[in-house]
């Protein structure tokens, strides 16, 4: 995924709306603050020290760092330029907070075992990383690997009421929390701009 040109990245701001553009699409916009508030908040009821893929906006790895449970947090981020576009509107960030760059399909095999207590999962991808199951076969049972017993992996929410069949294999229990949404009448990553949204969070036994 690093050999390929890097998209154009650009922070949107129109009419109200807040929009982080990465390669032409949709990656993240602001009105999903409240759900990645109630992930972090979520994330944070495992334990102590904590992982993202994706920092996107930030919303959860300020909500994540700012947590009295957090002892630490570092996100992983592939694209330099969504890392400058974070630090020119929060240049002073949290102690417990750490940013990394790299990619996370290699990074992960590196990652030591049982270190984390939880991981939050929001990178943008593109639909052939989605799709392809082999990837996710050797990939998420590192994942597993990285968490302490008792820890969870979070991924981003879901507009529809299914579980997703990257991660259900590899864990055996599942929480889900349903929250009511409302998009922008512009987002085109929802299946629509309003109704629930689905937090899944998968525990290690």
């Amino acid at each position: 995924m690093q050999n390929q040109p890097p998209p154009e990245i650009e922070l949107v701001e129109h009419d109200g709306e807040v929009t982080l553009s990465i390669g032409g699409e949709q990656a993240m916009q602001a009105w999903e603050r409240d759900l990645m508030w109630a992930s972090a908040d979520m994330l944070c009821e495992y334990g102590h020290d904590f992982y993202e893929v994706g920092l996107g906006l930030g919303l959860s790895a300020l909500r994540i760092a700012g947590n009295p449970a957090t002892r630490s947090h570092t996100v992983l981020e592939l694209f330099g330029e969504v890392e400058d576009l974070f630090r020119a509107r929060h240049p002073e960030l949290p102690d417990t907070l750490a940013i990394e760059r790299g990619d996370f399909f290699r990074r992960v095999f590196e990652l030591p075992s049982e270190s984390i207590d939880g991981m939050f999962f929001d990178p943008a991808l593109d639909m052939e990383v989605w799709t392809d199951k082999e990837l996710w076969a050797r990939t998420m049972p590192e994942v597993v690997r990285v968490l302490r017993p008792g820890g969870v992996f979070i991924p981003f929410f879901s507009t529809r009421p299914e579980l997703r069949w990257q991660y259900t294999p590899h864990f055996r229990r599942i929480r889900v929390e349903r929250h009511p949404y409302v998009a922008y009448e512009s987002t085109a990553y929802t299946y629509g701009t309003s109704g629930d949204a689905y937090i899944q969070c998968f525990l290690k036994d």
